[in-house]
């Protein structure tokens, strides 16, 4: 019985897929083999800078086309399970435009650095060999898991458990150790953008549905967090003024505004607030997968009872 209901709870896992997951899902495949079946396809779908313009649609196209069985492996895997927890948080529109949003921002963000390290180097790799891969949205879901249940605990490949605060920096770290072994490795460049950009999105820009407010301002979720204690007192003062760069604004300006205006704050606009979010996420999760498991358990529950009078 307790096989069965380990068995139930393992077919539970494979389930409840959503469809747009498992149309993005197609999408990879399709990639994948059209570069197999017309191999010339790759100097058109993937970002090759030196070939970007007049060629600018592969600033989207290149993140949906991957080189590699292992990677449009991986790439499907993250998508379906990775998905079914954000989306139904998110809501199919917004979870399409996170991932069409930190897609191109990391193709952007790609080919000014190559761009940049052709004329540092005179390397002509950075200019023409073709860029792709899924791995900058799927480290954008990381950055998301992160947002929404940061202090729970997850099993990594069934042997590690670790918080879901240091997923995103688990990645980081491994593509960085990985390009040192690889001679030609894009995966640090895409994986770091994705990371940072998709942050910056769900920092500064995702509105909420609940309040009409965008940002969250949460102390838990700030880019400091994705470094040890130790560095963070390092890093607080770099990220303040990429955030100024980029959006505007700081995270210590938002307090004093409300302050000087002599208003009380807007509700979604404190990290009270935000932890609040991050909560009903959390538990918004939970109540999934236990729904999730009841049923698995429930339907292998009958199963044993139609099949009771046959083995008798």
């Amino acid at each position: 019985m307790e096989n069965a209901s380990a068995t139930s709870l393992v077919s539970g896992s494979f389930t409840g897929f959503t469809k747009l997951c498992k149309g993005l899902a197609v999408v990879l495949v399709a990639g994948y083999g059209v570069q197999q079946v017309f191999p010339s396809a790759i100097s058109y779908l993937a970002l090759i800078p030196g070939r970007t313009i007049p060629f600018a649609w592969n600033l989207v196209t290149a993140g949906y086309v991957e080189q590699s069985i292992v990677g449009l492996i991986i790439s499907i895997v993250g998508l379906l399970f990775v998905g079914k927890l954000l989306e139904p948080i998110w809501g199919p529109r917004e979870f399409l435009k996170f991932i069409f949003v930190v897609n191109i921002l990391t193709s952007i963000c790609l080919f000014i650095t190559m761009i940049a390290l052709y004329y540092t180097t005179r390397e002509e790799s950075f200019l023409y060999n073709p860029v792709s891969g899924f791995q900058g949205i799927l480290s954008g879901f990381l950055v998301g898991i992160k947002q929404i249940m940061s202090d729970q605990e997850l099993s990594v490949f069934f042997l590690l458990k670790i918080k879901a605060k240091w997923l995103p920096s688990l990645l980081v770290l491994i593509s960085i150790v990985v390009s040192f072994f690889v001679e030609f490795s894009t995966y640090m460049p895409i994986v770091i953008f994705g990371t940072y950009m998709s942050w910056l999105y769900l920092r500064y820009f995702q509105r909420k549905p609940e309040t009409g407010l965008k940002g969250d301002p949460s102390d838990e979720f700030a880019f400091a967090t994705f470094f040890p204690e130790i560095l963070r007192p390092i890093i607080d003062p770099v990220a303040t003024i990429f955030g100024r760069l980029f959006c505007g604004r700081s995270d210590a300006s938002n307090e004093p505004k409300d302050h000087l205006l002599g208003l009380t704050p807007l509700p979604g606009s404190d990290p009270v607030e935000a932890s609040r979010r991050r909560e009903r996420g959390a538990r918004a999760l939970e109540e999934r997968l236990a729904a999730e498991t009841t049923a698995a358990a429930a339907k292998n529950s009958d199963t044993a009872q139609l099949s009771g009078p046959e083995n008798v």
